[in-house]
């Protein structure tokens, strides 16, 4: 149609091909002008110096990326903790990994958490920021946790105690078993609709 704009380009290719350019020419490359003289000793590195620290690892720097926003205190106690095992870093790693999605004005009752502290009340963390928290816990921790195990954690003691369990493979503590949500309670009590 006469006098109508069209941003296309036309992208077709012309009959007798692209000129061919000096940098796609099919003659032969010259040899480089910096070759290596077989007559020179080749040089070996002073391993007699202070040791450096070892390149990260593939793994060490998805941790550094998982963890990025989250207080260096973490990203060392999950390190000591896959290397360790040592349990006692556990309140570090959760307190960190929960920090991260705290509102920066509620982040002063972390500073000397207590085993109280609750989570929704306190903290002003919502479901959907629980369900955050548990998928980065998951990635960090060799450690799983289904929405019916979350439902059960209130406190940072639980979730602490709770992690530890789990790693430790025992069972969902009883008391944590017997809380129940007041919405779980609703919909098992509620009668079925007439």
């Amino acid at each position: 149609m006469p006098g109508t704009f069209s941003r296309r380009k036309n992208l077709s290719r012309p009959a007798g091909g692209f000129p061919a350019s000096a940098c796609h020419s099919r003659s032969p490359r010259p040899p480089p002008t910096h070759a290596v003289n077989p007559s020179l000793p080749v040089p070996t590195p002073d391993l007699s110096g202070p040791a450096t620290a070892p390149a990260p690892t593939s793994d060490d720097a998805r941790l550094r990326e998982t963890l990025k926003r989250c207080s260096p205190a973490t990203l060392e106690a999950v390190r000591a903790f896959r290397t360790s095992g040592d349990f006692a870093l556990l309140p570090t790693i959760v307190t960190g990994v929960i920090e991260r999605f705290v509102e920066r004005e509620r982040r002063a009752k972390l500073a000397a958490p207590g085993p109280d502290l609750r989570l929704i009340e306190d903290l002003g963390l919502d479901s959907l920021t629980l369900m955050e928290i548990v998928i980065l816990t998951e990635d960090v921790l060799p450690v799983t946790i289904t929405n019916e195990e979350l439902r059960h954690l209130r406190t940072l003691g639980d979730v602490s105690k709770f992690i530890e369990g789990k790693l430790r493979g025992l069972p969902l503590p009883p008391a944590l078993a017997a809380q129940t949500c007041s919405a779980c309670v609703a919909t098992t009590t509620a009668p079925p609709p007439a």
